[in-house]
């Protein structure tokens, strides 16, 4: 089964503990959807996932891993 994973927990650490309603007001979505994403529960679209990525000054394989067997 394929999985994305990501380093969003990690990424909003090192950035001063950013909070969930800090990132989710940056990329323009809700809370909740930053919380579903962190936790690989939900698959952010493709302009998500690069906002975040801009958030964090990363580049989208630094914060995005797409694995086919996990």
């Amino acid at each position: 089964m394929a999985r994305i994973r990501n380093e969003i927990r990690r990424l909003r650490f090192e950035h001063g503990e950013m909070t969930q309603q800090q990132l989710a007001e940056k990329i323009n979505v809700t809370r909740q959807t930053v919380n579903a994403i962190e936790l690989g529960k939900y698959s952010p679209s493709l302009e998500a996932a690069f906002r975040i990525a801009a958030v964090f000054g990363q580049p989208l394989e630094t914060v995005f891993h797409y694995s086919e067997n996990d």
